[in-house]
């Protein structure tokens, strides 16, 4: 009897092992992380120590979608998965402006290489703050406007922001601008398929002007937030948020979502921002 039950657990093991390694292969992790890159001279902390375990841990996600990423790019890559595709938004020091620095936007690929990915870059039109408020002119900020195509030829699109930042009216007013720019530039492409907007949006949400911005922006491109109900913790300020919608051809049925509690050392946060994620399953059609 007891040999019976053995042969029948070994029977039984490979179809609970392809069960499990079937799920893990239809679940897709998304981080969204402001890694807090300034350059040294404007940071009191070890971005050097920082920014290769940061890069490390983007080898747990399929699609990294990282603000801030300035000054220390290549500590970043240092501690990168070797087969990661790795695009990085437009860069700083024009004629006009040589102090400036670039968009700061950094996105991350570990997909299976039979999906197809292509990455538009746009700057926004307007900032707020050269000497005062967040200083914001000095970044070129805008977004990543990406393209993913399945294996089965289906499409979405991911949209990687950072938004101006600062609480004065001027900083708000911009904010607007480019939320503005964002709906454009969706509507002008007629991208009417699923779509993930997420980033640093510095929309504060305990900001009554602030949360109607978002409320509109959410309401003219049809968009979830997937984070509503979902309480992150106290210490954070919330201005980074995953926005999502469905699309024809391709379906997100969300797993979870949460804040990576794993991005700290022993000397705190690995930033001054939460480290979120997203865990979805992608149904194409």
């Amino acid at each position: 009897m007891k040999l019976k039950i053995l042969i029948l657990s070994f029977l039984y093991l490979p179809l609970s092992i392809f069960s499990y390694e079937q799920l893990e292969k239809d679940v897709y992790k998304i981080l969204v992380y402001n890694t807090h890159g300034l350059p040294e001279v404007f940071i009191n902390d070890n971005p050097k120590m920082r920014f290769p375990i940061i890069g490390d841990k983007t080898k747990d996600y399929d699609i990294s979608l990282i603000q801030e990423d300035y000054s220390h790019h290549d500590e970043l890559s240092s501690g990168l998965s070797k087969d990661s595709l790795v695009v990085r938004g437009p860069m700083g020091g024009t004629l006009s402006c040589p102090f400036c620095t670039g968009s700061g936007l950094t996105s991350i690929f570990n997909l299976p290489k039979d999906w197809h990915i292509e990455v538009e870059s746009e700057a926004y039109e307007t900032c707020s703050g050269w000497l005062r408020g967040a200083n914001d002119c000095f970044a070129y900020k805008g977004f990543q406007l990406i393209k993913i195509s399945t294996p089965n030829q289906k499409k979405f699109f991911i949209v990687n922001t950072h938004m101006d930042a600062g609480r004065r009216d001027s900083d708000r007013s911009s904010r607007k601008i480019q939320l503005d720019h964002i709906v454009s530039a969706i509507e002008q492409r007629e991208i009417d398929e699923a779509l993930i907007v997420a980033g640093d949006l510095n929309l504060n949400s305990k900001d009554p002007k602030d949360v109607l911005l978002l409320e509109e922006f959410k309401e003219k491109l049809k968009l979830n937030d997937s984070f509503e109900g979902y309480e992150i913790s106290k210490k954070w300020s919330i201005l980074d948020y995953i926005l999502y919608r469905q699309g024809s051809e391709v379906e997100f049925k969300l797993v979870s979502v949460g804040e990576d509690e794993s991005f700290v050392t022993e000397e705190g946060p690995l930033s001054d921002h939460p480290a979120l994620f997203l865990e979805l399953s992608i149904n194409d059609y």
